[in-house]
């Protein structure tokens, strides 16, 4: 028996999707028509062997010869090259080439099945202002980051928590997370639940990280963040967009964050949210002309945009219509 919580999710996914297609913004009228390539096996790592040592003696057993080149110090120790007596190694002078790979992917601990190339580590200085419109200079689309430290290090997304970013004109970038399960994610177009309604202080019973907490008062567009988005929804600039690990979708990252470049926000309402409190929502659509989205080798194309309601809900014999015009507290851009 489908639960009431379901039922409703169920609907309100089903009413943002009428709404993405009736604007225009069903995958299949923009998407690249770029054929699957066949996922390749991973390669892992193999330890170099080190070379063999040379003993004055070359005759003698390989046995000895080991004995001998570890002979000079303490059984164990540090073999050094006889090339580089003398010399001070200058290790400022080093410079690592290309981007920074964590350790655990060099020593092939993980393995990754994100394609782009990977965005500077949590901590690193930032070398522009991520409080700008548009593309940020060096930063790829497609570029990922283990965590939203990076984001913020390389200006894409500054905030390490909140979900969007923006000021007086606009907002610069939000980050897709799976914080609200109503949403629709079809890759090249999205709807996006805003900011508020949440008491994220805690209380004397659960006085912790409250991030997740659950709607407890309306979303209004007098939030600095729904406003925000609501401006950029009017002058039409546009929004970088990360998605993250947990999204529901074909088109989220196999780990970490990755940016997929600019969208433009097409609509913004009010509807009743899942808590039975109003949410601002909005609706985006990606710009054209950029790199095609990745999808994960092994989505399943019925998991979030091929499957109907009702064909979900067939368990409770509910009938499902989906009202777009006329919704409650709705608010064109």
């Amino acid at each position: 028996m489908v639960s009431d919580y379901e039922r409703q999710r169920l609907l309100n996914m089903e009413r943002n999707k009428a709404l993405l297609m009736k604007m225009g913004l069903d995958k299949p009228l923009f998407e690249p028509k770029a054929a699957k390539q066949p996922k390749a096996p991973s390669k892992k790592r193999k330890l170099a062997t080190p070379p063999a040592v040379e003993h004055d003696n070359p005759h003698a057993p390989k046995s000895a010869r080991t004995e001998t080149a570890t002979s000079a110090g303490e059984t164990g120790a540090v073999r050094r090259s006889s090339r580089n007596a003398g010399r001070t190694v200058d290790y400022n002078a080093e410079h690592q080439k290309g981007p920074p790979i964590p350790v655990s992917f060099k020593s092939g601990i993980r393995d990754t099945e994100n394609s782009g190339p990977l965005g500077r580590e949590a901590g690193s200085k930032r070398l522009h202002d991520p409080k700008v419109f548009g593309s940020i200079p060096g930063i790829e689309v497609g570029t990922w980051w283990e965590t939203r430290e990076g984001c913020s290090a390389d200006s894409i997304h500054a905030p390490w928590v909140g979900g969007i970013s923006g000021g007086p004109h606009g907002a610069y970038s939000v980050a897709l997370s799976g914080g609200y399960p109503d949403d629709v994610d079809w890759g090249y177009a999205f709807t996006y639940t805003g900011s508020g309604g949440r008491n994220l202080k805690g209380t004397k019973a659960n006085p912790l990280n409250l991030r997740a907490a659950p709607q407890s008062s309306d979303q209004t567009f007098e939030n600095s963040f729904n406003k925000a988005l609501k401006i950029s929804s009017e002058k039409k600039k546009p929004v970088r967009v990360i998605r993250g690990f947990k999204v529901d979708s074909p088109y989220a990252p196999y780990e970490g964050y990755r940016y997929d470049g600019l969208y433009r926000v097409e609509k913004a309402w009010q509807e009743k949210g899942m808590e039975g409190f109003l949410v601002c929502k909005f609706a985006f659509k990606r710009l054209p002309n950029q790199p095609p989205l990745p999808r994960r080798a092994d989505a399943d194309d019925a998991s979030n945009d091929d499957t109907s309601t009702e064909a979900k809900m067939a368990e409770g014999e509910e009938e499902v219509t989906v009202a777009v015009e006329g919704s409650e507290g709705s608010v064109a851009a």
